[in-house]
């Protein structure tokens, strides 16, 4: 990527920055979310139906509005990581990370020699389709891409001090509904165990000057996470606000029409 990254600028100069789920395979969707002055999308090709030609939209969409897209893929699977980054988002942001060897591989496929060994092409978007920038976009897509890891299980939250030492790795979402799976309490991502684990893991992966994240699903959440130290926020995700917004209006319209 040779373009401005507006989320790891913002980070870097100590903002706390929010952002949303993005499921809905729409550029549309993205371009009026982008439209509100949100920090970030992740574009979620892990759980939602979302190909690589609407994924490329959706971020042209959310650039033309100086929001950073990202794309959170399946796994660490070369190609899907290679396709994500030629279209050109700001971040990649992937799931399920327990091992180290997984790190190593993830940071192999995303990164241009001598860090890693992801495959080359300027004739992408990434590359503004041109070999005019083929000696320079190693370097810069080097520097400017963030690259995120999700921890959402035992194993992972074990082996987190040895990912803090990857000085590549930039983003660390804690899954709290993971967790929360892995600690036989599936769905209380309120519970005070779990709380505790965010906690503990914010003020390690800040300590090592790398950002931390999660998801918030009520706005009493947002006050929350900043005092303990996330710094990249994921509010929801868009098809839950859209459902919600329009669940909100039935049931008032239905409480107005029977009065």
């Amino acid at each position: 990527m040779i373009r401005e990254n507006f989320l790891k600028k913002k980070l870097e100069n100590g903002q706390t920055c929010l952002g949303t789920w993005s499921i809905i395979p729409s550029v549309i969707n993205s371009d009026i979310i982008s439209s509100t002055n949100i920090d970030f999308i992740i574009i979620d090709q892990e759980h939602g139906p979302i190909n690589f030609e609407t994924a490329q939209n959706m971020v042209i969409a959310c650039e033309n509005n100086k929001v950073s897209p990202l794309i959170r893929t399946g796994g660490v699977e070369e190609s899907s990581l290679l396709r994500a980054l030629d279209i050109g988002c700001h971040g990649i942001q992937v799931p399920n990370i327990n091992t180290v060897s997984q790190i190593k591989n993830l940071i192999n496929y995303t990164k241009y020699p001598p860090i890693g060994n992801r495959g080359f092409s300027p004739f992408t978007r990434a590359g503004n389709y041109s070999i005019e920038n083929a000696k320079q976009i190693t370097n810069i897509a080097n520097d400017s891409t963030l690259l995120g890891i999700n921890v959402e299980g035992e194993e992972g939250i074990q082996n987190i001090d040895q990912f803090l030492e990857f000085k590549t790795l930039d983003l660390i979402f804690i899954g709290l509904f993971d967790i929360s799976k892995s600690l036989g309490i599936p769905g209380d991502v309120k519970n005070k165990k779990v709380k505790k684990y965010l906690s503990e893991l914010s003020k390690k992966i800040n300590n090592q000057k790398k950002y931390p994240g999660t998801i918030a699903t009520t706005i009493d959440d947002l006050k929350y996470y900043i005092d303990i130290g996330i710094k990249y926020i994921l509010y929801l995700v868009d098809c839950e606000i859209l459902r919600k917004s329009y669940s909100d209006v039935v049931i008032e319209f239905e409480k107005i029409k029977n009065v």
